[in-house]
This record gives structure tokens, C-alpha cells and sequence, in this order.
């Protein structure tokens, strides 16, 4: 891909790191990768495994979310867009559920991040709160609410 900015070895070699994501994991692209790992450690109190200036791994949830600098995608036919200020994300939402939106909502406001819409109980069944990270990539998080019930929504009696 593009160009790495980090000296030194990596925290381990990518092809270790590829064997251990899951089989669905999330790869966004951001202005500055130490901005962007802070806000998740802050607002969703991620985890974050490792972080440098080209990139880094963070778990959200049970969600596992590589964090790419816009450099190391520089070869990418995208990068001209990003480079120019396009809106990241437009038409994609990430939606995590089991994490409590009420809470996120809070450290969001406590951190100035963008909440889209405070949390609220939706029709679909979840109570959720819309949050945008620094570079605009929205987050749908929340938890299930009546009478929605285990993981494919009400059982039947």
C-alpha cells in the first residue's frame, strides 16, 4: 500500500496480526491515527492494543477496528478524495450492539465529540445513541430493549 512513517518494527508482523481478526473486522481510515485511538479508549472504552503513527488496533466492544493513517494508503484510487476533504463514511453506519448508549453518550459530550442523535429507544428494538468519531465515521451503539429478547429478537411462547 502506501508509505509507513514509523521507525522501528511493528508490534508484531501484519501477517500475525491478519491470522488473529475475526472473521468480520472494520478498517478506517483516518487523518491521525493517535487522535482517533484516544477518542474510542475515551468515548467506548475501547482497547487499545497498539497504536504508531501509520497505525492502529483497537477493540471496540467485541468489535476489533484497525485504524490506518490516511499516508499508508497514499496508492489507494480513494486517496485523492481524502487528501481533498471528503466526508468519510457517508452511506455507512458501524452498528455495535451491547454497549450502553446512555454511557457513550455522556463521554462523548464529555469529550466535545459529535453526538447525531442523544441516545433513544428504537422501533427495531434497541435503545441506541448516534456518535461520529473525529474523522466522521458514524456510530450506531446500543442495547436491546422489550420486547426484543436474545440475539434474532423476540422468541415465540
Amino acid at each position: 500500500m502506501g508509505r509507513k512513517l514509523r521507525t522501528g518494527d511493528p508490534w508484531m508482523p501484519g501477517f500475525r496480526y491478519g491470522a488473529l481478526l475475526p472473521p468480520l473486522s472494520l478498517n478506517l481510515i483516518v487523518r491521525d491515527t493517535e487522535q482517533a485511538a484516544n477518542f474510542y479508549r475515551a468515548v467506548f472504552e475501547a482497547e487499545v492494543h497498539y497504536q504508531d503513527i501509520d497505525f492502529a488496533a483497537v477493540r471496540v466492544g467485541p468489535a476489533e477496528v484497525m485504524l490506518h493513517a490516511d499516508h499508508t494508503h497514499e496508492d489507494h484510487p480513494w486517496h485523492e478524495q481524502l487528501a481533498s476533504g471528503a466526508v468519510r463514511g457517508l452511506g455507512a453506519q458501524i452498528r455495535l450492539l451491547g454497549i450502553d448508549p446512555d454511557a457513550v453518550e455522556q463521554r462523548a459530550r464529555e469529550h466535545q465529540a459529535q453526538v447525531v442523535k442523544p441516545a433513544t429507544d428504537k422501533g427495531h428494538g434497541w435503545r441506541e445513541v448516534l456518535v461520529r468519531d473525529p474523522d466522521g465515521y458514524e456510530w450506531a451503539v446500543g442495547v436491546l430493549i422489550p420486547p426484543a429478547k436474545g440475539p434474532f429478537g423476540p422468541t415465540k411462547s
